[in-house]
């Protein structure tokens, strides 16, 4: 299957689609130092919830998604050097709505859940 959607977007920053089925996506993000917030090496949310968006965005692969509302869980802290792989599940689909569970794992260690509501629309938002 080809990913059809955010194709401009920074693997670097937002991490690599690795697995892709209809309603279903796997995203891997290699942390860096450019993440951290500190000395120790504390990976900041953002970097976490971009890379949960988008392996939900990839889950749905239509080129006119957009998110509309997320509930996120920070379960535990990341740090530079890890490797978050992400796995994004369609659970419902109403017309346009979509609504995914995300889940993301350090060495198979829960990190992060949420569920994310997305809208297919039928052209480019910013058109």
């Amino acid at each position: 299957m080809q990913l059809n959607t955010h194709l401009n977007i920074n693997t670097a920053l937002c991490g690599k689609v690795i697995k892709l089925q209809k309603n279903y996506a796997e995203v891997l993000l290699h942390t860096t130092q450019q993440m951290s917030v500190d000395a120790q090496g504390l990976i900041h949310g953002g970097f976490v919830f971009g890379a949960a968006d988008y392996a939900a965005m990839s889950a749905v692969n239509n080129p006119y998604v957009v998110l509309g509302s997320s509930s996120s869980k920070f379960i535990a802290p990341v740090k530079v050097g890890d490797v978050i792989l992400y796995k994004a599940t369609v659970i419902s689909e109403k017309g346009k709505k979509r609504v995914l569970e995300v889940q993301a794992f350090v060495s198979e260690k829960l990190v992060f859940e949420g569920s994310f509501t997305t809208f297919v629309l039928e052209t480019h938002v910013l058109d």
